[in-house]
């Protein structure tokens, strides 16, 4: 039965549009048309000069063929072309799939073929790799390659029909785009990493990609015109859905082709950055730079980090910076970051070691996130809040993937049950912030008894000497499986196996100390994280030790 709030009070043009970023970059053009948008080397450009770019884009795509669902790939680092790529693809009317650009050249051949791409946009710096790509793909229909150069990396291998500003100039600066008819029509595909197996195609919508852009500014209580350093790669969950928070706050991309600390300082000391993020290897390698180079650089940057949990050691450090570190929590089903450690005044009167505890809690739900519990898996109920009952972290609202391209038993499975599961095992504090005991696949069973790797590796970070830590399972012939710690130290710093067990045993119980310790660099993916994968892998073979 229709109610008198229903009876003719229909949607219409006036009264309802749908959500997409695209809106951000459009206002912004329009308020603050001459400030400035983007800073890479010697380039500077504004607002109105990025729009009018974003447009021409759009309008070249469409004018070859590119229309509604169709896929646009970028090979790209963060430059200019990839912040353009964010809304010139979306504005027509296509799907932006951001590659990873340290993936090899079968699995980028696979995510082409997969996600039915149209046109590729490629950096020279990965030309070779992209044309090893191209000649492994098994579709037929024809790839577009526009290649981008870019004068930061000087000159590169064309493999491309196009180079990227004559492609440009096939297009209308004043294209008329329109809205998303939907706001639940896809605006990004990104690929998992897919450690076993072929990666999962995450599919992401105009909204949810507009609600996270706008819950990035609410939880750093962003104002205007931020200036915001690409430490953190834009093909990484559309980087954290930053290119769309930082139009919607008319800020500066200050672009950055990799992650260098001296590059980072530098910039950070030339044009006023005010804010970063990264995955904790990034942050590491800050806190660990020489002092030399910290010289000069400006207190009060705010900072993100998000993965494993930040280290009494690197908050220590970061505060001495003068840095405000946040910790969030997510996945890329999740748009990036969903969670936040939010933090209470009342912590800044602590020591140290204790809010290194309460920072390492992956905490409360993003603004507008609209719910998110750690649940029994098996009766899909809350776990009681007594930071110790493990249950599963579970999403549910505005901030969650359509799905997964060409998967649907995946994507059946991945929202069972109206809810979005993340496959992390955590428990829930009386205060209501959550924390990360483990990945289900990464729960170490010995003797029965069950060991966060987690917890293990939070003790490893304790020490001075560590700079990265990663604890896998080892199988045991007595207890099953047993601790194996893999160690990355840092520089000019020596430490023997003895001595990590000999700390460890100070903070943990006997049979969560690793039974094997390996030293050495420890594998990462392109966005810092720990490929636990190929530690899992090695750990068949270490050498136990006596505990």
């Amino acid at each position: 039965m229709t109610g008198i709030f229903d009876q003719d009070l229909e949607r219409n043009a006036a009264n309802h549009a749908p959500l997409t970023p695209l809106s951000f970059i459009e206002r912004t053009a329009e308020v603050y048309p001459q400030r400035l948008a983007i800073v890479h080397g010697s380039l500077r450009r504004s607002w109105t000069e990025v729009y009018r770019r974003c447009r021409q884009l759009a309008s070249a795509l469409s004018r070859s063929g590119v229309g509604k669902g169709d896929t646009v790939a970028a090979m790209l680092p963060n430059t200019p072309a990839m912040v353009e790529a964010h809304f010139g693809v979306p504005m027509a009317g296509a799907v932006l799939n951001a590659l990873n650009t340290r993936l090899d050249a079968e699995t980028i051949a696979f995510m082409l073929d997969h996600g039915e791409a149209r046109v590729v946009l490629v950096d020279s710096e990965f030309a070779a790799v992209m044309q090893q790509a191209l000649a492994l793909r098994q579709r037929t229909e024809p790839l577009v390659v526009v290649d981008v150069a870019d004068a930061v990396f000087g000159p590169g291998t064309a493999i491309g029909s196009v180079e990227y500003e004559d492609f440009l100039q096939q297009g209308d600066p004043d294209f008329a785009w329109q809205l998303p008819g939907d706001e639940w029509d896809a605006i990004a595909l990104n690929y998992t990493s897919g450690t076993t197996g072929n990666p999962k195609g995450v599919v992401y919508h105009h909204r949810g990609a507009a609600i996270n852009a706008i819950s990035n500014i609410l939880e750093w209580d962003m104002g205007k015109h931020p200036v915001y350093l690409w430490t953190l790669p834009m093909f990484h969950c559309n980087g954290w859905c930053f290119p769309w928070t930082i139009a919607a706050r008319a800020g500066v991309n200050v672009c950055l082709r990799k992650v260098d600390p001296q590059a980072i300082f530098d910039a950070m000391r030339n044009h006023g950055v005010t804010h970063y993020c990264g995955a904790p290897i990034v942050h590491g390698l800050l806190v660990n730079a020489p002092d030399t180079q910290k010289q000069g650089v400006p207190t009060g940057i705010r900072a993100m980090v998000a993965g494993a949990a930040p280290p009494a050691s690197m908050i220590e450090g970061m505060e001495r910076m003068g840095f405000d570190l946040t910790h969030v929590y997510g996945l890329t089903e999740v748009y990036g970051p969903a969670t936040v450690c939010a933090k209470d005044p009342q912590w800044d009167a602590l020591d140290i070691g204790e809010r290194a505890r309460l920072n390492a809690r992956q905490g409360v739900r993003y603004h507008l996130e609209r719910d998110v519990r750690v649940l029994d898996a098996s009766t899909m109920q809350p776990v009681p809040q007594d930071g110790e009952t493990m249950g599963e972290i579970m999403f549910r609202g505005n901030i969650a993937m359509k799905g997964y391209l060409k998967n649907p038993k995946a994507t059946q499975e991945a929202f069972a049950g109206g809810w979005f599961h993340s496959g992390d095992l955590a428990v829930m504090y009386p205060d209501g912030y959550m924390k990360i005991k483990d990945r289900s696949k990464d729960i170490i069973i010995s003797g029965g008894e069950n060991i966060s790797s987690i917890e293990v590796e939070d003790v490893l970070y304790r020490h001075p000497a560590v700079l990265a830590a990663a604890v896998v399972a080892k199988p045991d012939s007595r207890w099953g499986e047993t601790p194996c710690a893999f160690v990355e130290l840092k520089a000019g710093v020596e430490l023997t196996a003895q001595d990590v067990v000999a700390h460890c045993k100070q903070h943990l119980a006997g049979f969560k100390v690793p039974r094997a310790v390996v030293f050495g660099e420890l594998p990462k993916t392109a966005t810092g994280k720990i490929q636990k994968f190929e530690l899992r892998r090695q750990a068949g073979s270490a050498e136990a030790i006596d505990v």
